[in-house]
């Protein structure tokens, strides 16, 4: 169970007098995953702030953030390299932009190369 007084959540809050107030936090909804064939997938490549290393990024997943990570595992275990789902996206470690595409497309998904 959450506690009541957690410190750590009011952070920058300013202090009220009313003996009554009850600090409410903000809840995030998330939202309900697309079938596949509503989702738009991209699939690019990217080189940025990964010191030369080359990953293939899938963005565009609409849905909750447990389905993006079993979409994710599915996805290494078919290509055999590592990588992760995070910020609504999955990080595959290399190129694989074309198996990539053709995985997502026999499973339904909508998804189309980028760069």
């Amino acid at each position: 169970m959450k506690n009541e007084n957690d410190w750590k959540q009011r952070l920058g809050v300013v202090y009220s007098t009313n003996p009554d107030y009850q600090y409410q936090t903000a809840q995030t909804v998330e939202e309900d995953t697309l079938p596949p064939a509503k989702q738009r997938l991209i699939v690019a490549i990217d080189r940025r702030q990964r010191a030369g290393k080359q990953v293939t990024l899938v963005k565009g997943f609409v849905g909750k953030q447990d389905d993006l990570a079993a979409l994710a595992k599915t996805l290494k275990t078919k290509c055999g390299v590592g990588g992760t789902a995070k910020d609504g996206e999955i990080t595959i470690q290399g190129d694989l932009r074309d198996k990539l595409v053709a995985l997502l497309t026999s499973m339904g998904y909508n998804a189309k190369r980028g760069n």
